[in-house]
């Protein structure tokens, strides 16, 4: 397996918490403003603890939307499936795929709790035969039937050699925008983001039954790094 990466430490923002950041720190102040203008100078330690409770909740807000600069450098990129996500390894199994294959895939999933990084990279290269939305339910997104019941994003890429590779964004219970930036006929790489998944929320992947698999159940992985298996 070619050797994998060189990361990068620069972390920036990502354009998709641009309106909810604002909004929420607008809310923070509005909200602190009127706490003091009601507690202090009276109750002053009250004034302190909600602008410490309200700072730290924004802040965790913040973090949600953070988007690391990645690159992801291998010898064999045209055959490497890489981890679209940061999480958690929940599935790795073989299961029939029914909404594009119809036939048996192996599935890797991966669960993103509320504190991992929620941007999403296009896991191979190669050219985007299907990009469809459904809406859906808001289950648990780490309950099975999530990933064909929830709000979900499905996206079919076809490498250079000819495989398909299914990608599904699914929302869980606390997510309730998923954002998809690939559309049909667009050619995409690794490095490129595939979109966002606001908040509680889960990546699968659908590939080849001939596919070599190197993550397994429990697993963390970090998206744009993880090597998943190899086509």
């Amino acid at each position: 397996m070619g050797k994998r990466l060189r990361k990068l430490k620069k972390i920036r923002l990502h354009r998709e918490g641009t309106d909810t950041l604002v909004l929420g720190f607008l809310v923070v102040a509005l909200f602190n403003a009127l706490i003091f203008s009601i507690t202090f100078p009276k109750h002053p330690s009250v004034t302190l603890v909600t602008a410490g409770i309200t700072l730290a909740l924004y802040l965790v807000l913040v973090n949600f939307f953070r988007c690391p600069i990645r690159r992801f450098e291998t010898e064999d990129s045209p055959n490497v499936i890489v981890a679209p996500a940061d999480g958690k390894i929940v599935v790795v199994e073989e299961v029939e795929e029914n909404e594009y294959f119809h036939d048996r895939r192996m599935m890797v999933s991966i669960f993103m709790s509320l504190f991992n990084v929620h941007a999403n990279w296009v896991p191979v290269e190669g050219t985007v035969k299907m990009s469809r939305h459904h809406d859906g339910r808001f289950q648990a997104a780490w309950l099975p039937k999530a990933s064909i019941e929830n709000e979900r994003s499905t996206v079919v890429i076809t490498t250079p050699d000819g495989h398909d590779v299914l990608v599904r964004q699914v929302a869980g219970a606390m997510a309730r925008r998923i954002v998809t930036y690939l559309q049909e006929g667009d050619q995409c790489c690794i490095d490129e983001h595939m979109g966002f998944i606001k908040f509680g929320s889960r990546v699968d992947l659908y590939l080849p039954l001939s596919a070599k698999i190197d993550v397994q159940v429990g697993q963390k992985t970090t998206g744009n790094e993880t090597v998943i298996g190899h086509l």
